[in-house]
């Protein structure tokens, strides 16, 4: 992968990601599949991108794609450490909400275990929220009035 480097370990029964360096359309698919390979159903993976100096939309769509493969195995992906750049990319693209941010991997390990227990209703609320799934009727408009 040019430009980044990837390193996994394990911590308190979390799989650990590092990423360091930059992260741009030249390696996100190799990173994403590289991730991909570490996710485990029903388990959190923990992404840490404190050392990550640079994140394009590519990349950011490669890390939704890791974490729509954790969804759909009951797992999730944690952003342990942004950097402002990476928070403002999430914010700018409107995906601020989607991933679960913590300020530190110590953080993320705390906080992952009692997700499931808070936010119960996530999964469902996504699935449902399909477009492909729902079919939303469309609004009556009133027949114009004639004088």
């Amino acid at each position: 992968m040019p430009g980044v480097e990837l390193k996994a370990s394990v911590r308190d029964g979390f799989v650990v990601v590092v990423l360091r360096g930059d992260l741009d359309v030249t390696g996100a698919a190799d990173a994403q599949a590289a991730i991909a390979d570490l996710v485990a159903p029903g388990q959190a993976l923990i992404i840490d991108i404190s050392a990550l100096d640079f994140m394009d939309c590519a990349s950011l769509r490669a890390l939704l794609e890791v974490q729509t493969l954790a969804w759909r195995g009951g797992g999730d992906v944690v952003l342990a450490a942004p950097q402002p750049h990476v928070l403002r990319l999430l914010a700018l693209t409107g995906r601020d909400g989607v991933f679960c941010v913590q300020a530190s991997v110590e953080a993320a390990v705390a906080g992952t275990g009692s997700r499931r227990t808070r936010y119960p209703w996530r999964r469902l609320a996504v699935r449902a929220a399909r477009p492909a799934t729902r079919s939303w009727p469309l609004r009556k408009q009133s027949a114009p009035t004639t004088r």
